[in-house]
């Protein structure tokens, strides 16, 4: 059973014709149909129904179609680490990581991890926290770095670190000895609130706001990276991790204003396993030695 077949067959499936299978592999029709035929006589049943205008998978195809699936996907993995062998890599790691945190530690985090560490490949998927712990328990990845906790009982979760979440508002213009009074509430008067950008601390902090100024208005900006341009541009103010801000606040970008009025929750970043592999274990360790603050 040739893996040629595997991919024609899949093709046609895709694209519900021969001939436009055939453009997509850069083969002949003849071709595409050689191997249709071929790969039928050897499982001894019909993959497709035939007609003037295009063909469907019978039966047999879709029960088939998985497992041609998996053969081509085994095959490219196994190239690839072959590939990642004789580049020297020896060990892999598949790490899921919310934006928020690939964009403030992470980089450090891989540079000095890979350091000590030159045999290892990483692979790195961006991912939104909601995605990332399905994508752990269905083995996509070896660790989910997430901004929500875990309650799925398959996966160990582990706490990396607390962040203590802070108004922020646009530069003033003025330098710290002439700046006036910062007042909490003329900033959320006259801005917009820009909200949802970081979960699992919105909906309590949102009801707080609301509740003490209930005349804000609010813009959902879901990225906390645009919602620091928006802070910068002068479009709203927002609530964020110190840790996401702390560039933007040493550089004078972005201003914290104290409010006083609204007792701010915490934001946390959590490490997400279904297994306690060795390999996995000294990353996270790793990375809960990071010097966050």
């Amino acid at each position: 059973m040739e893996l040629s077949w595997m991919n024609t067959f899949i093709t046609v499936a895709e694209e519900g014709s021969f001939r436009k299978a055939a453009d997509v592999l850069y083969v002949s029709q003849p071709t595409v149909t050689v191997h249709i035929k071929s790969l039928e006589k050897e499982l001894g049943v019909s993959l497709f129904e035939r007609n003037n205008r295009f063909v469907k998978l019978t039966e047999e195809g879709r029960r088939f179609i998985k497992h041609a699936r998996k053969m081509i996907d085994a095959h490219r993995e196994g190239i690839e680490d072959m590939n990642s062998f004789g580049q020297g890599y020896r060990k892999k790691l598949r790490l899921a990581i919310s934006p928020s945190i690939a964009d403030t530690i992470m980089p450090t985090v891989l540079k000095g991890f890979l350091k000590s560490n030159p045999e290892l490949e990483i692979d790195v998927e961006i991912m939104e926290s909601k995605n990332i712990e399905e994508a752990v328990i269905q083995e996509e990845v070896d660790i989910g770095f997430s901004l929500l906790k875990s309650q799925d009982d398959q996966l160990n979760c582990v706490e990396l670190y607390e962040d203590q979440i802070v108004f922020c508002v646009p530069h003033d213009g003025y330098d710290s000895e002439s700046a006036p009074l910062s007042y909490p509430e003329e900033f959320l008067k006259h801005n917009y609130l820009l909200t949802h950008n970081y979960p699992g601390v919105w909906d309590t902090l949102h009801q707080k706001i609301k509740s003490r100024f209930p005349r804000t208005k609010t813009m959902k900006v879901s990225q906390v990276h645009i919602t620091k341009r928006f802070i910068e541009s002068g479009l709203g103010v927002s609530f964020l991790p110190k840790s996401t801000v702390r560039k933007e606040l040493l550089e004078g970008r972005i201003l914290e204003v104290p409010i006083p009025q609204i007792d701010l929750p915490q934001a946390h970043t959590f490490a997400l396993t279904k297994y306690n592999h060795s390999l996995e274990n000294d990353f996270i360790s790793y990375v809960s030695n990071h010097q966050f603050k």
